[in-house]
């Protein structure tokens, strides 16, 4: 994983600088996110890993695959990728994309797990205090695991704040054992 992160950075790089030269971030989010789930798909992966399939083939193959989605800037960074044999790494390109933009645009990524869907306005207020707490702009990710038991988890950055039933069980766990 490591080695597709290094792999992804320069051109995830490339991309941003691109993007925000011709004000087109969200563009490039969406094309992005669109080639990313491209490369994802077991088919194209088949295709990708193919000997007998020429490079030029792949481009046009992955470009007829978005359907006139993608504009000439990232019709060319297709064709680079299969040039340089690195469309697999169009998922890694996209992530280092985003948190570059999001970085430059003030946003931090937060991982809510909770044990039972969340209202709006609990996941508003839930936003709001994260927001608060860390001085930016949070964009929130929602799942659902029935295994917390009740109450949420929540991922910032390498910043984890548990307030599941799970971990508290945990923790009284530890200190009975103790």
């Amino acid at each position: 994983m490591a080695e597709m992160i290094t792999i992804a950075r320069p051109y995830a790089e490339a991309v941003f600088k691109l993007a925000f030269e011709k004000k087109a971030a969200p563009r490039w989010s969406d094309m992005l996110g669109l080639m990313a789930a491209v490369a994802r798909d077991p088919d194209m992966a088949n295709l990708v890993g193919n000997p007998k399939v020429d490079r030029t083939q792949l481009a046009e193959i992955f470009e007829s695959v978005c359907e006139g989605k993608l504009d000439e800037d990232a019709r060319q960074l297709i064709r680079l990728l299969a040039e340089n044999h690195r469309i697999g790494a169009l998922p890694a390109i996209r992530d280092q994309y985003e948190a570059l933009r999001h970085q430059h645009e003030g946003i931090l990524d937060a991982q809510i797990t909770s044990a039972f869907s969340m209202t709006a306005p609990e996941l508003d207020a839930l936003v709001n205090g994260l927001e608060k707490r860390f001085g930016k702009k949070i964009r929130a990710e929602v799942t659902v695991d029935a295994s917390l038991i009740g109450g949420v988890k929540v991922t910032v950055g390498d910043l984890v704040i548990d307030g599941s039933v799970r971990a508290r069980i945990d923790q009284m766990a530890v200190a009975i054992k103790r």
